[in-house]
Formats: C-alpha cells, structure tokens, sequence
C-alpha cells in the first residue's frame, strides 16, 4: 500500500494542493483500512497477499511482514488448502462481487493453528498493476455459538415437546384403556344384575310348583291314616318324590353352571365302550319317558372312543331329557352316535314341538327359554350347560329345528 501512495506523492509533488488533498485522503483511507472492524485482505491473481489491515492481524496472530508476499491458503486449514487454490482460479477467470462459499461452513486458522469459523466476503477490482481481490473476513465464532446454543436449546424444546406429548399419548391410551374396562365392567354388571332378576324369576316359578306340590302332598299324606288309604299314601309320596327330583335338578343346573364359570369342572378323558354308554345312560331315563315313547339308539364305526364319560353322560341326559319333555306321547326319539376315526358324532333327533329360527339364535344362552314352552318346566340352563360341555371336550353342538315338526341335535366331538 505505501508503494502506491508513494508514487501518487511523486505524481502530485508539484502540486502542493494536491500534495495537501492527497494527504487528507490518505488519512481517511488508513483510518477506514486499519480502524476497520471486520478483517480485511488485498491478494493479486495468484494469491499472494498484498495488504492486510490490523484488525486481520489481530485475528490470525501475525505480524505484517510475517503474511504480505505469502499465499491466502496460509491462513486455511491444511486440508482445504489445496482445493482452494482451485477454487481461487476458478473465481479469478469469474470475477465478481459475492459471498464465499456459500452453504458451506468455512474455517481459517490462526498462527497458533485453533481454527475458528468465519463468514468471508469477496469483491475483484483492475489496477494497472493487474487484477486483485479484496477478502472481507468476519470471524463469527461468537454467531456460531449462539446459533449452536439455540439449536441446543430448539432440540431440547422438540425433545421435551416429543415427551410430553408422548406422555399425553399415554396417559390418553391409559384414560381410554380405563373407560373401556370401566364400560367392561359395566355390562358385566349390567349382565349380573339382568341374569339376577332373570334367576329369581325363574327360581320363584320353579320351586314354588314343586314345593307347594310337596306341601299339599304331605298334608294329605298325613290325613290318610289307615290301611285302606295305603294307595292314596303312595300316590302323594311319588308326587313328593318327583318334586324333590325336580328341585334337585334345578339346583343341579345352578351349581353347573357356577362350576363352569369359576373354571371347576376338568375333563378326564378315558377311552370306553360308546355303545354300552349310550344304552346305559338311555337305560337310567326309562323312568320319565312318556306314555308310548321310543328311544332308539344305533351307532357306527368303532365302539371303542377317548372322551369324558363324565360329561358325554350329563349332555346326553339333558338332551334326551328335553327330547322326552317336549315330544308328545308314541312318538319316536332317535339316539345315533359315530366314530368317524378323527372324532366322535352324537345325534338326538326328536318329532316334537320344534324350536323357531328366531329362538334358535338364543339358544345356548344362559336362562333363555323359546317362546313356545313357557307352560313347560325348565331353568332355560340346560342347554347352555351342554354347549359348554361340548367346548370343553373340545367339541361344538349345532341345532336343525322346524317349529312342529321336531328337532335334532348335532354335537361333534374332535378326539382327546
């Protein structure tokens, strides 16, 4: 820079106005230059440095003479400096005023070799000395900070917002987990409490036909004192006899029921004769058979089958029971049983009063009873016993019905 204004002093040194104009304007250029704020550095076409303010001095911690002649990639990090020097020829041939490197993070390095980030301004102007460049150089490492801080404090903010809403999404699946075992709890006990009033209705019309039987039966039994009265006597104790049976039954059917719901009743499966099953069990129902009634019993495929006696026994009885109950008199109530190798078929076919196609989808629920036998005694427990029996031996019932026409039941067993 003196170069220069020594040869404007040589122009202008006849002058002595312009020699005293010349030395105002070099004033204010070395106050603009050197009092400058932000860094500022003079290269020719390859780079060398030509002036350099004091503020730039400050910056990378050199002397003057330590940078003027030497090369711009002095003060970049080593591994960027020989790309720079593409770079530099590259804007050389392309001259014009604009930012450096733009979208990049750029770095210079100090004498002392810290890096430190900077923000670098470019413009180009001719001399007749040839082309230069000036650098305008602005560390910004205090920026940076604070633009690493709010970005620290941005991911914290998006990190807390995520949790919190996180912990809103939970508490709102746990308050919506809560109402549906609230609302779970509600039909149950909505269910409950429908099954209780069903219960004692039910209950209070089945004990009170064969308890008030009980108590007339035996008040008259009482009042036939001698011998002659000894087929009286009989008559009402068979009464009482059928409604303690009755009543025994019903009871039955509740305990049942409460073993199947609390988990009680095991199946222990064994292999026996079906055959000899089917006939004892139909043997045991002998009794109760209407006037003129038939069970007829075939079965087919090998007699030897692996289920529960047990509960095979208690569906059959409640099966054949309703088939006798609700048949009229002479008619026929077909048993028919199958081994078909994979599993074990039981059918109860009756020509009874039927069952509708409305009822039939009600038909193993608890306490239901068809519209078509409300003047017939039952728990409406019976069939749902047996539909429970069946699953547990691994095992469905289906229903094929014709209101007046009869009704058969299919229950299917796979093997144990």
């Amino acid at each position: 820079m003196k170069t220069w204004f020594n040869k404007l002093m040589t122009m202008f040194s006849g002058n002595s106005i312009y020699k005293k104009e010349y030395n105002k304007e070099l004033q204010r250029f070395e106050a603009l230059f050197n009092y400058a704020s932000i860094g500022i550095l003079v290269t020719n076409q390859q780079g060398q440095i030509v002036l350099i303010n004091d503020f730039a001095l400050r910056q990378f911690g050199y002397e003057r003479e330590e940078l003027v002649g030497g090369y711009v990639e002095q003060l970049l990090p080593q591994q960027f400096r020989n790309r720079h020097v593409g770079h530099r020829n590259h804007y050389n041939h392309h001259p014009q005023s604009r930012p450096m490197g733009i979208g990049l993070d750029l770095f210079a390095v100090r004498k002392d070799g810290t890096e430190f980030p900077v923000e670098i301004s470019l413009s180009q102007y001719e001399h007749e000395e040839g082309s230069f460049v000036i650098a305008y150089i602005n560390n910004i490492t205090e920026r940076k900070k604070a633009e690493e801080k709010i970005e620290r404090l941005n991911n914290e903010l998006e990190n807390k917002i995520s949790e919190r809403t996180q912990q809103l999404t939970n508490a709102l699946e746990q308050l919506e987990h809560s109402k549906q075992e609230v609302m779970t709890a509600l039909d149950k006990e909505k269910e409950l409490s429908e099954l209780k009033s069903r219960f004692v209705s039910m209950a209070s019309h089945e004990f009170r036909t064969p308890l008030s039987t009980i108590l007339s039966s035996a008040f008259l039994v009482n009042q036939y004192t001698t011998e002659a009265d000894q087929a009286k006597r009989s008559k009402h104790i068979q009464r009482i006899i059928s409604s303690v049976t009755l009543l025994t039954e019903v009871l039955n059917d509740f305990l049942s029921v409460g073993k199947i719901e609390e988990g009680g009743v095991q199946v222990r499966s064994s292999t026996f004769d079906i055959e000899q099953h089917i006939n004892s069990t139909i043997q045991e129902l002998q009794d109760i058979v209407r006037e003129g009634q038939q069970i007829v019993y075939e079965h087919q495929g090998p007699a030897s089958v692996h289920l529960d006696p047990s509960l095979l026994k208690h569906i059959l009885l409640n099966l054949l029971g309703n088939a006798i109950k609700f048949s009229g008199t002479h008619t026929v109530i077909k048993v028919h049983t199958e081994h078909t190798g994979n599993g074990v078929i039981l059918k109860v076919r009756d020509a009874g009063i039927g069952i509708s196609q409305e009822d039939q989808q009600h038909l193993f629920e608890r306490f239901f009873r068809g519209a078509n036998v409300s003047n017939i005694q039952g728990t409406g427990l019976g069939l749902h016993i047996v539909s429970r029996y069946a699953e547990l031996m691994n095992g469905n019932i289906r229903c094929e019905s014709v209101l007046n026409e009869g009704t058969t039941f299919v229950v299917t067993f796979q093997q144990l």
